[in-house]
């Protein structure tokens, strides 16, 4: 409901502000001092608004051909209509007062230019994280606030002639604008000047980072390669395969494409480049990298899989019932590593081009922190996490995920229930695609709040209900304060049956049961879920009292899903590294 009325509000305010631009156009022509006066100050507030306020309907409206240039056109073209109307200037004056703006404008396309060609050669083709590239020859970079107004952004200053239009109507003389006008245009040569002589300063020097990169591959000789070539919003996904190459006991580097998941890496011990252009990164020497480990299915891949040295192997970033889990992309790899028995079936039913071959069951190194046990603790209270899947990349599969269809009912549910407690962790993508999942996990939010949880939490300690979005607690830290997983078909669900306990995984489609568990194996030993959560008292009642029938059904699906008991996925993971390195 708030997201409709602020996008209501955001449409309004475009509404008046456009309006107030056309009345300044016609009180300009026709020299009407007061009515442009108002309808400058509508536009003025109109604009700041949609620049902090409402900045996704200022984005609609730059994408409908009406963004900020054009509007600042619109404004200073009012500008000189009421002064020329109001005033009649001589000749002279008249050319200054329309010279000055355009003057100001053509200053703005200079630096845009200019701005370019400081930043392009200023700019880093390279990030590390644990690495020493040595000294480093700095690059010339233009002052902060020459760089605020450089390019586009400096006609924002010609906002000064709108008020002394206005004054040079009431006074009936045209100095003021020109006045004004001379000042912004001094403004803007300032600014111009600065950037030129950081231009001048910076001659003939480029960034020595990537050369340093170059020089660190062919003296440290990695052998194994964790690649990821997705954007920060995904970067859980490599941040799961992090530990198990720390502790692989190989030389191994971590390589990221995006500056922005290069930020939001997790802590690592491990070496980490990052190198955004595809040309700068093929230009790297691979020669020393035997595995490439790929834990998403991304075009960018190509930039790696293309070095004909090196074994490439899918480790994905968790094994599921999806459809992703089986993509065809698969199999360019010369390996897809997979956890137990349940993923190998998965791609034989697929059909997708996997060969049987190819594929090799490690387990999941990842869930050695996951505890088969309960927490000891003498104030735990019975805790339940809710754990929903996003909405997913396909807008016409409306039961990808509970939270749409079910989840305001099974947090409502859960937190009737009384005597427990509720964690809710959703996805990371969560309403990243859809409006609805936005605001279906905003009103969960807003119930856990009202029932005296924490919406900010990043511990587990207390017996509060919680929301996790961040990074911390982690997945598996709340798996191990947890006693009954509700969730869907996900990864999730297969990494909760490492721990044993008993788990539902909701039915949203309304899928005859045995039909259910067919089509998503890592069902077999869930409680199920209907869409109208009829079952969730029931399933409660018996998983609180202990009484759980699908204990054993849960140890078998563990096999199944994780590989064999009593084996251990960090060394089944290291040793089949070893083997593709050699």
């Amino acid at each position: 409901m708030f997201s409709r009325v602020r996008s209501q509000q955001g449409v309004a305010t475009v509404g008046v502000t456009l309006l107030g631009y056309g009345v300044m156009i016609l009180s300009g022509v026709l020299g009407w001092v007061i009515p442009y006066a108002v309808a400058a100050a509508v536009v003025i507030a109109g604009e700041l608004s949609l620049a902090t306020r409402f900045t996704d309907t200022g984005e609609l409206l730059r994408k409908a051909g009406l963004g900020l240039v054009w509007r600042r056109l619109l404004r200073d073209l009012s500008v000189v209509l009421l002064t020329v109307s109001a005033v009649r200037p001589g000749v002279g004056a008249t050319v200054a007062v329309l010279l000055l703006p355009a003057a100001l404008w053509t200053v703005a396309v200079g630096t845009t230019a200019l701005t370019r060609i400081v930043n392009g050669r200023a700019a880093t083709p390279a990030f590390t994280r644990n690495i020493d590239l040595g000294a480093q020859r700095a690059v010339p970079v233009p002052p902060a606030w020459a760089q605020r107004l450089a390019g586009l952004r400096m006609p924002l200053l010609n906002v000064l002639l709108v008020p002394a239009a206005v004054v040079a109507a009431l006074i009936d003389r045209v100095t003021p604008v020109v006045v004004t006008g001379a000042v912004t245009l001094v403004a803007g040569l300032v600014v111009a000047a600065a950037l030129a002589l950081t231009w001048v300063r910076g001659r003939g020097r480029t960034s020595g980072v990537l050369p340093a990169v170059h020089a660190w591959m062919a003296r440290e000789q990695p052998e194994v390669a964790l690649y990821f070539a997705g954007p920060a919003k995904d970067v859980y996904q490599a941040n799961m395969w992090l530990a198990p190459v720390e502790a692989a006991g190989r030389r191994a580097v971590v390589l990221l494409r995006a500056e922005d998941a290069f930020r939001e890496l997790a802590d690592t011990r491990l070496p980490v480049v990052c190198v955004p252009a595809g040309v700068d990164f093929m230009n790297l020497d691979f020669s020393s990298v035997k595995v490439a480990l790929y834990a998403a299915n991304v075009g960018a891949n190509i930039h790696l899989l293309r070095e004909p040295g090196v074994k490439h192997v899918f480790v994905g970033h968790g094994d599921s019932d999806k459809q992703a889990s089986v993509n065809p992309y698969s199999k360019v790899y010369d390996e897809v590593w997979v956890a137990g028995p349940a993923g190998r079936e998965r791609y034989a039913r697929a059909g997708v081009g996997v060969l049987d071959r190819n594929i090799v069951e490690i387990g999941r190194p990842q869930l050695a922190g996951v505890h088969t046990f309960g927490s000891g603790a003498a104030d735990h209270v019975f805790t339940v996490l809710y754990a929903p899947t996003w909405e997913g990349w396909l807008d016409d599969d409306p039961y990808h995920t509970s939270l749409v269809l079910m989840g305001e009912q099974i947090v409502a549910g859960l937190l009737a229930a009384g005597g427990l407690r509720v964690i809710y962790k959703p996805h990371p993508l969560t309403g990243t695609r859809s409006r609805k999942a936005r605001a279906v996990h905003e009103r969960i939010v807003a119930r856990i709040r009202a029932a005296g949880g924490q919406t900010d939490a990043d511990s587990l300690d207390g017996t509060a209900h919680l929301v996790v979005t961040g990074r911390t607690p982690s997945l598996f830290d709340c798996f191990n304060a947890t006693d009954l997983l509700v969730s869907d078909v996900s990864s999730v669900v297969s990494d909760f049956v490492q721990s044993e306990r008993p788990y539902v995984v909701a039915n949203p489609a309304g899928l005859p049961e045995d039909e259910f568990r067919r089509r998503f194996p890592t069902a077999r030993a869930a409680y199920l879920l209907s869409a109208d959560c009829g079952e969730l008292a029931k399933v409660l009642t018996v998983t609180r009292a202990g009484d759980d029938p699908m204990t054993e059904a849960r140890r078998e699906l563990k096999e199944y899903l994780l590989g064999p008991a009593g084996s251990n996925p960090m060394d089944r993971f290291r040793d089949e590294v070893g083997r593709l390195c050699g």
